[in-house]
């Protein structure tokens, strides 16, 4: 789709977002098409100052892909060798979880190094599945398991540093003491996310100084969320527990691992020779700052590949930014307040919305909960709005049986997240009516 004709050589063309991705150019498609709508008549200073005037495109869904390539295949293959094992939380996230494999290949290319943090609220999200996923294809993998700050920073080069991989990071940062006893370990990862970030530490017997390099992508799995800091600098996957009939084949090291190498080093073929063209790029960015840095290298991995990837890749990244903006930062409670609100809707025979005042009311009255002692005087309005959110549960405003409306919590809401987080707590069906006797 080509810009509309500028009125006079003094207003801005308004494009719409470029015809397609020329594979191996990033950003060429966006120059060329600007520059055929230029006016032949103007000088090359005012053709350069015309087309720099252009209007931003109006959204990354406007993209037209260009022709398959042989890197688009390579980030196809990956993506759907990864859709074997995991169920990501949305077609968004895995394809930024392919990218960012891709942008490991490439690491000396980049000035900053996105961490993929992988959450869940519980266990039995696939967090861990993916990070043996991840293992397999990433460059030069290094497991952090019981490894120390000191061997992490010793293994870290400047030409090519490994890819670090953390499993199991609400060990070390799931309670205020666990980060206080690891924060060298948070110091090292966020420093790591940008180049030319040091730590000096003494060295051999006679104390001497020296600086250890920190810039590694790494990948870090928990439940809950990081640390913000190292949040703030993460392409966030939140995981969610399979629900009844989501299936994903088993992960199993004899029959798996040769294929995913074989692919992995396909890879890393294709992107050796454009590590000169990937450290000059500066692809144009669906957001800004900080989020801008972070993404960035998937989006240069992406414009690389060409064909449907430079889309993909730039509504990965808006909509998850924009997901990780309106989302609290707070740490969930797990299924158990899933449970309890239940069995809740249960008793009250399926109705189909409580106000808040009342459900906590009777989450307060069960005497086997945590709820009545839950901070100084029970459990609050607003701690369950923040236990729910990451559950992708809101209040809002219900009509209730006396027609009378109030702030609470409709039933539906909860119907996915009692699926997928306790599918056993009361057998008959979500959508069905209570048994006889029930309530």
């Amino acid at each position: 789709m080509q810009p509309e004709t500028p009125e006079s050589y003094s207003a801005a063309a308004k494009a719409i977002w470029p015809a397609a991705a020329i594979p191996g150019q990033p950003g060429a498609h966006l120059r060329a098409a600007q520059a055929d709508d230029a006016d032949p008549d103007l000088t090359g200073d005012a053709v350069t100052r015309s087309t720099d005037e252009v209007d931003t495109p109006s959204g990354p869904e406007e993209i037209l892909d260009a022709e398959p390539t042989y890197g688009s295949e390579l980030l196809d293959e990956l993506r759907a060798q990864i859709a074997q094992f995991v169920i990501p939380p949305s077609p968004a996230a895995l394809d930024a979880i392919a990218l960012w494999v891709v942008a490991t290949h490439l690491q000396p290319a980049w000035q900053h190094a996105p961490r993929l943090a992988v959450v869940g609220p519980a266990k039995r999200c696939g967090k861990s599945r993916l990070l043996d996923v991840l293992t397999e294809t990433v460059h030069d993998p290094m497991l952090t398991i019981n490894t120390t700050p000191a061997a992490v920073y010793r293994s870290i080069t400047e030409e090519a540093p490994p890819t670090l991989l953390v499993d199991e990071a609400d060990t070390i940062f799931g309670t205020p003491k666990m980060a206080e006893k690891n924060e060298e370990m948070r110091g090292l990862l966020n420093a790591g996310h940008q180049r030319n970030r040091y730590v000096t530490r003494v060295v051999g017997n006679d104390h001497t100084p020296r600086r250890f390099a920190t810039f590694a992508m790494a990948a870090i799995a928990g439940i809950g969320d990081l640390p913000d800091t190292i949040m703030d600098r993460a392409v966030v996957i939140r995981m969610r527990r399979r629900a009844e009939g989501e299936k994903v084949k088993p992960f199993r090291s004899r029959r798996d691992i040769p294929a995913l190498h074989e692919l992995r080093d396909r890879i890393a073929a294709w992107a050796k020779p454009l590590l000169d063209e990937a450290a000059e790029s500066e692809p144009e960015m669906p957001v800004e700052d900080r989020a801008a840095d972070t993404w960035e290298p998937l989006v240069i991995v992406a414009d690389l590949a060409g064909g449907r990837w430079p889309r993909l890749a730039r509504m990965a990244c808006a909509r998850m930014v924009a997901a990780e903006a309106a989302a609290e930062e707070d740490h969930p409670s797990g299924a158990r307040i899933l449970a309890d609100i239940r069995r809740v809707f249960v008793a009250q025979r399926e109705v189909d919305s409580l106000s808040t005042d009342e459900l906590l009311h009777h989450l307060r009255q069960d005497p086997e909960s945590p709820w009545a002692e839950w901070g100084r005087a029970g459990l609050t309005s607003r701690e369950l709005g923040r236990m729910l959110r990451d559950f992708g549960i809101t209040s809002g405003n219900v009509r209730l049986a006396d027609r009378t409306q109030r702030k609470g919590y409709m039933r539906n809401k909860f119907l996915d997240a009692w699926r997928r987080y306790c599918p056993t707590v009361h057998p008959v069906d979500a959508d069905a009516d209570p048994a006889p006797g029930e309530g």
